[in-house]
């Protein structure tokens, strides 16, 4: 699925879900977050990762 095609399903702009994609990203709202599962027939921890902070 193409970033466009997912923005138009979840009502958030391309550019927000690059930041997402891209892991910029400082904060998700859970609505995006549940909309971008529902989307993806997925669920929550299958998109996100827990970071230790040792970067």
């Amino acid at each position: 699925m193409t970033l466009t095609r997912l923005s138009e399903l979840v009502g958030v702009s391309v550019v927000n879900l690059s930041i997402l994609k891209n892991d910029r990203a400082r904060a998700i709202r859970y609505s995006t977050l549940s909309a971008i599962c529902h989307a993806l027939d997925c669920e929550v921890g299958d998109l996100l990762v827990r970071a230790d902070g040792s970067d």
